[in-house]
């Protein structure tokens, strides 16, 4: 496998070039939003500078919509594996959870179970939960393991009967990076009678997005984690999608993708959407998009678990840092490249405001994984602080934010005045 050009695939994102303070800015915040390349922005000014229209006017300006949300889908379709007819676009991951828990629980009853886990974001557990209250169906919860910060699936498993109506699950922690094993999950859960709801925003940038692979019903993402704008993505197997009962207006297509998407979507959006997957597609080979995208999606991985694992290594040598989650470099296969981290004696807030103003953005907090840091123990102290890399993070910037991690837990960089 040909390794990633990181020097080159970098000068394609005008955002990386920004300073601070004489230094070069290391986005180390991807779990919450990657930059995007020059083609999205491109894609996304030229529709707008072509002049847009709403959809099936009949006119020039109407069929540029018309095509460009029919390419979004082929893209996406592209991405995940799918066909284009089972996607469905929206604002963004957590509105299109809403909008489909709302819609499935229409068939609860007053005794049936659903199971979240608590190494979920909060959007792929609140939604469910909600649903479920309003048709009086019980909610079970599947932790993990607080030392490596794996899902306990056979205590996932215990949970599942014949009353079991949907599990939802991460295909990776936007908060410790774990992945868990969603074939296994997805089949218990199929054998109980319940359909899975896949969280996979923090997964697709990282890994290879199969829905037929991994026989899910629902897999939802958002463009924004994966180089592309803020939109949602949502693959809804296409007998559920036509089965269930939308919550639409009138006029609204009754079947199809488009009962579930309310009202106008974002064509530039759209169009930028569709650059993105092209982005990723172009950086593998191969025949067709799909090929493309496996083999780059390859490239991505190994590129990532270099990095990973030399972020693992230095920081098993920074006294008074602590790594949360899977901590050895030679079970990369159960990680994305995101760290949860505390400094002895420091709040994470303090952490991520010297790492700042040094140029290297990261997150502090719970970032909405509020049950996993309440099952960590820390969501009371301030949560801790959350370093990611994606694919055009370089050696240079993981050594950067070993190297300050050092300096704070050693004393020697101080609080931010």
């Amino acid at each position: 496998m040909t390794p990633l050009d990181v020097d080159s695939l970098r000068t394609r994102f005008p955002a990386l070039g920004r300073t601070l303070n004489g230094r070069p800015v290391a986005y180390l915040d991807g779990p919450g939003g990657t930059q995007v390349p020059d083609s999205v922005i491109d894609a996304m000014t030229g529709m707008l500078r072509a002049g847009v229209s709403n959809l099936h006017g009949g006119f020039a300006s109407s069929d540029l919509a018309d095509a460009t949300l029919d390419g979004a889908r082929r893209a996406v379709a592209d991405l995940f594996g799918a066909d284009p007819e089972e996607i469905v676009f929206g604002q963004n991951m957590t509105s299109l959870t809403f909008s489909l828990s709302r819609a499935l629980a229409r068939t609860w009853q007053a005794g049936d179970e659903i199971v979240v886990t608590r190494l979920d974001h909060d959007a792929n557990i609140s939604p469910w939960r909600l649903a479920a209250a309003d048709r009086n169906a019980a909610v079970r919860v599947a932790d993990f393991d607080p030392e490596t910060g794996m899902l306990d699936v056979e205590h996932l498993e215990s949970l599942l009967t014949p009353r079991t109506r949907l599990v939802a699950v991460t295909m990776a922690s936007n908060a410790l990076g774990s992945m868990p094993p969603l074939r296994r999950i997805i089949a218990a859960a199929h054998e109980a009678g319940a359909l899975v709801a896949v969280d996979a925003v923090h997964g697709t940038p990282h890994r290879t997005v199969d829905v037929r692979g991994l026989d899910c019903d629902v897999l939802t993402a958002s463009a924004y984690k994966f180089f592309g704008p803020h939109t949602g993505v949502q693959f809804i197997r296409s007998d559920l999608l036509d089965a269930a009962e939308a919550y639409r207006v009138a006029p609204a297509p009754a079947a199809g993708p488009g009962k579930w998407e309310s009202g106008t979507q974002s064509f530039e959006s759209l169009a930028g959407l569709t650059a993105a997957v092209d982005y990723l597609a172009g950086l593998g080979t191969g025949e067709g998009r799909r090929p493309r995208l496996l083999d780059a999606m390859g490239r991505i991985a190994a590129h990532e678990a270099d990095l990973a694992g030399r972020f693992l290594r230095g920081a098993a040598g920074i006294g008074g840092l602590r790594v949360y989650g899977v901590r050895d470099p030679e079970l990369l296969e159960w990680r994305t490249p995101t760290f949860a981290v505390s400094v002895a004696g420091r709040h994470p807030d303090e952490v991520a405001a010297i790492l700042a103003a040094r140029g290297i953005f990261t997150w502090s907090g719970h970032y909405y994984a509020v049950e996993a840091m309440r099952h960590l123990g820390v969501l009371d102290e301030g949560g801790l602080v959350r370093i990611g890399f994606v694919h055009y993070t370089t050696r240079n910037e993981v050594d950067r934010v070993l190297d300050d991690l050092a300096a704070i837990a050693a004393g020697s960089l101080g609080q931010v005045s």
